[in-house]
C-alpha cells in the first residue's frame, strides 16, 4: 500500500513511495506528529538520481523489519534536496560541522522541534568498514531518545546555537577590482593542472564558472595564460570519458585525474553551464572542438532531457540495468571489444582505437568508457561518423537510465540562458525556440500573479516549494539573455520582476548581503546563506551578475548598486578559493568592463540590422547587455531615442554613463566592443 509520497510531485519521493517505512513529506505535521507521540524524526535527504541514496533505499527502506522499527519509533521524513535546497543546506551545515564531512544519502536524527542532534550519511544494512549497520544506529538512537531524553535535548540545542553563531565570512564594503582578480588568477595558475586540465585532484569536477572568469579576462586583458586554461581544459574534458563521446553531454564528475571514468550521471545545470562555456570559447577562439562540443551538448539537452510541456529534466540516472536486471553504474555507456564487434563488425578494430577501447578496460569488468585519447594521426571522418551512428543506436537498444522528469527552475533558467546564445551563435534557431519555450513554461506554470517563484514543477503542475534565491536569480539571467538574444523586452520585464523579489524579499537592507531563503519563507533552524559556488553559481553570486545585468539595461541605480554591494563577498573571498567563487569573478569581470550596453535599432527584416545584432551578441566583452528593436520600439529603455544614422540600422555602444559616437557597419561596432 502507498505511504503518504503518493501525492508528492518529486520523482525521488515517488521512487519511495511503495516502501514499508510510513514516509510523511517535509511538513508542519509530520512534527506535529512527532510532537504528539514523544517520537525523534528521522530525517533522510536525498536526490533522484544519486546512487547510494537507490543503494540505502534498496537494503533499508525497502525492508520491512527495518520498516517495522522505524515506523514504532520514529516519525520519518523524506526530503528531496532538488526540491527543498534550503532544508538540505542547513541540516548538511549540521553534518559537515559534527563529522567533517557530508554527502548523499544525508541521515539525520532531530527531535520534535527540527533540532538535530544524530548524524550520518549512508549506513549500510550490516556493519562493516568500521560503520555501524543501520539498524545498530536506529537502536542507539532510540535507546538514548528514551533513556538519555534531557543530554539529547541539551545537545540538539547546542549544536542550533552554534549553528546561529556561526557567520558567512565578512564581506568587503565594495566590489572587487584590478587587484584582487589578478590575486584570483594569480591563486588559479597554482591549483591548475598543467598535465591534465582543472584544478585539484581526484575526484575532478567540470570548472564551468571558473571557465567563464578566465574568458572574461582575457577578454577584458588580454592574458593568454587565463585563455591557455580554458582551452587546455575544455579539450581535456571533451576528449575525455566525463564527455558522452557518442550522444553529446557531460556526466557530473571525473572519479580520477584524467577525466577517463565519471560518475555517470548527467544533471541540467552541468550540461546547461558547459554548453555555455564552449559556446563562449567558440566565440572568443573560433574552436572547431569547442563549437561540435557545444552544439552536440545542446542537442544533448533538447534530446533526452526535454518534457512535454517544454521545460527540461533534472537529470539522468547514473545506474541503469545491464541487461541481467540489476542496475549498474554507467551500464548504459561501457562497451567491451567483443560488443564493438557484434555491432560494427570489421570497424570494430577501427572504433576499438579510436574511443580507447581495451581488453582490460577503462572502467570495471573489461569495460571501457569511450574516449578520445589519439591525438595524432588521421581517421576516416565519413567511417568515423558511420561507427558513432551505429553505436548509438545500439546503445540506445539497451535499457535507458531513469530521467528525473522535475522541472527546477533555477537549472531551466541556466538552460535557457545557454540555448539562446547557443542558437544565436550558431544560426541555430531551432535551440532559441526551445529556450523560448522552456520560458514560457516558467511564467505559466512556476510564476503566479505576484511574481513569486515555484521551485519545481513536474508534468505542468507545479509543486508545493517555494523559490529560493537561486530560482529567482538563474531565471532572470535565462530572460535576460532571452532578451538579447530574441529583441523581446518582455523578457527584460519578466526578469524585473523577479529581480524586484531579490531586492525586497532577499537582501539585507543594512549589509547588502543575500539569503538563500526569502524574509518570508518558512522559517527553518537557521537561515540559509552561501555566497560560494558549487556545482552551478550561488544564488548570491547569480543575483549580482542578473543585478548588473538589468541594471545595464535599464539604467536603475538601485540594481546596480544592490550588485555592487553583493560582490563585496567576491572581494574578500576571491583571491582565497578562487575555484569556489567562480561566477562571481565572473560578474566582477563584467564589472570592470562596464558592462558595455549596445542599442541596435533598425527594420527587424533589414539584413543590415541582423548583422549588426549578430555582431554584438558574439562580442566577448565581459557580461556586455544587447537590445535590438525599430527605432520607435519601446521595448528597451536602451532604445530610447536612437535614430537611425543617414537612414541606416545603426548601433550604439555605451559604458560607464559615456557613448561612443553610433556605427552602421559591423566592423567597426566589433571594434568598439573589443577596445579596451
Amino acid at each position: 500500500m502507498p505511504n503518504r509520497l503518493a501525492h508528492e510531485t518529486s520523482p525521488y519521493l515517488l521512487q519511495h513511495a511503495d516502501n514499508p517505512v510510513d514516509w510523511w513529506p517535509w511538513s508542519g505535521e509530520a512534527f506535529d506528529e512527532a510532537r504528539r507521540t514523544g517520537r525523534p524524526v528521522l530525517l533522510s535527504v536525498g536526490y533522484s538520481s544519486c546512487h547510494w541514496c537507490h543503494v540505502m533505499a534498496h537494503e533499508s527502506f525497502e525492508d520491512q523489519a527495518t520498516a517495522d522499527y522505524l515506523n514504532e519509533h520514529f516519525v520519518s521524513i523524506k526530503v528531496d534536496r532538488e526540491e527543498r535546497p534550503d532544508v538540505d543546506a542547513v541540516y548538511m551545515e549540521a553534518v559537515q560541522a559534527a563529522t567533517g564531512h557530508g554527502g548523499w544519502p544525508m541521515t539525520v536524527f532531530l527531535t520534535p522541534d527540527a533540532e538535530p542532534f544524530y548524524f550520518g550519511t549512508y549506513f549500510p544494512p550490516a556493519p562493516r568498514h568500521g560503520m555501524p549497520s543501520f539498524r545498530q544506529v536506529l537502536e542507539g538512537v532510540q535507546q538514548a531518545w528514551t533513556t538519555r531524553h534531557d543530554e539529547v535535548a541539551e545537545v540538539a540545542g547546542k549544536i542550533v546555537r552554534d549553528l546561529a553563531q556561526r557567520e558567512i565570512v565578512r564581506q568587503a564594503a565594495e566590489a572587487p577590482g584590478e587587484q584582487e582578480l589578478a590575486q584570483a588568477l594569480l591563486g588559479l595558475t597554482r591549483e591548475y593542472d598543467p598535465q591534465r586540465g582543472g584544478f585539484g585532484g581526484a575526484p575532478k569536477f567540470p570548472p564551468s564558472m571558473v571557465l567563464e572568469f578566465l574568458l572574461r579576462h582575457h577578454a577584458r586583458t588580454g592574458a593568454e595564460g587565463a585563455l591557455q586554461m580554458v582551452q587546455d581544459t575544455c579539450e581535456r574534458m571533451a576528449r575525455g570519458g566525463l564527455y558522452d563521446q557518442l550522444g553529446g553531454g557531460f556526466a557530473r564528475y571525473s572519479v580520477d585525474r584524467d577525466w577517463v571514468v565519471p560518475h555517470f550521471e548527467k544533471m541540467l545545470y552541468d550540461n546547461a553551464l558547459l554548453c555555455r562555456v564552449y559556446t563562449h570559447l567558440w566565440r572568443a577562439t573560433g574552436s572547431d572542438l569547442a563549437r561540435r562540443v557545444a552544439l552536440d551538448t545542446a542537442q544533448f539537452l533538447l534530446r533526452d532531457l526535454r518534457t512535454d510541456e517544454g521545460g527540461f529534466a533534472s537529470a539522468l540516472d547514473a545506474d541503469s540495468d545491464d541487461g541481467s536486471g540489476r542496475h549498474v553504474e554507467g551500464a548504459y555507456y561501457v562497451w567491451r571489444p567483443d560488443q564493438l564487434r557484434e555491432v560494427l563488425g570489421d570497424d570494430a578494430d577501427l572504433a576499438a582505437q579510436y574511443f580507447g577501447v581495451t581488453d582490460e578496460g577503462t572502467f570495471e569488468h573489461g569495460q571501457s568508457v569511450l574516449q578520445l585519447p589519439q591525438t595524432e594521426g588521421v581517421f576516416d571522418a565519413e567511417k568515423i561518423a558511420s561507427v558513432k551512428d551505429r553505436l548509438l543506436a545500439a546503445r540506445a537498444r539497451r535499457p535507458a537510465p531513469g530521467r528525473d522528469d522535475k522541472v527546477v527552475a533555477a537549472w531551466n533558467g541556466l538552460a535557457i540562458a545557454a540555448l539562446a546564445e547557443t542558437g544565436a551563435c550558431f544560426g541555430r534557431p531551432d535551440l532559441t525556440e526551445a529556450a523560448v519555450a522552456a520560458a514560457d513554461l516558467l511564467v505559466r506554470v512556476h510564476l503566479d500573479e505576484h511574481g513569486r517563484l515555484a521551485r519545481t514543477s513536474k508534468d505542468g503542475r507545479v509543486g508545493p516549494n517555494a523559490g529560493v534565491l537561486e530560482d529567482y536569480a538563474d531565471v532572470a539571467e535565462g530572460f535576460l539573455a532571452l532578451a538579447s538574444v530574441t529583441g523581446e523586452g518582455v523578457w527584460l520585464d519578466f526578469a524585473g520582476l523577479l529581480l524586484d523579489h531579490v531586492l525586497a524579499r532577499f537582501t539585507d537592507t543594512e549589509t547588502g548581503a543575500l539569503y538563500d531563503t526569502a524574509s518570508d519563507a518558512e522559517q527553518l533552524i537557521r537561515r540559509p546563506q552561501d555566497p560560494t559556488d558549487n556545482a552551478a553559481p550561488s544564488g548570491w553570486t547569480a543575483a549580482a551578475g542578473a543585478l548588473l545585468s538589468y541594471a545595464a539595461h535599464t539604467g536603475s541605480e538601485p540594481h546596480r548598486a544592490a550588485a555592487e554591494r553583493a560582490l563585496g563577498v567576491v572581494k574578500t573571498l576571491g583571491p582565497r578559493v578562487p575555484r569556489f567563487i567562480g561566477w562571481g569573478l565572473a560578474v566582477a569581470e563584467a564589472l570592470l568592463d562596464g558592462p558595455r550596453e549596445v542599442a541596435v535599432v533598425g527594420p527587424a527584416d533589414d539584413e543590415r540590422t541582423a548583422a549588426l545584432h549578430r555582431t554584438a551578441l558574439l562580442s566577448t566583452a565581459p557580461g556586455a547587455v544587447v537590445a535590438c528593436g525599430t527605432p520607435d520600439s519601446d521595448e528597451f529603455p536602451l532604445l530610447a531615442g536612437r535614430t537611425l544614422i543617414d537612414g541606416a540600422p545603426t548601433a550604439y555602444v555605451c559604458r560607464g554613463f559615456v557613448c561612443d559616437l553610433p556605427v552602421t557597419e559591423p566592423d567597426a561596432l566589433r571594434a568598439k566592443l573589443t577596445a579596451s
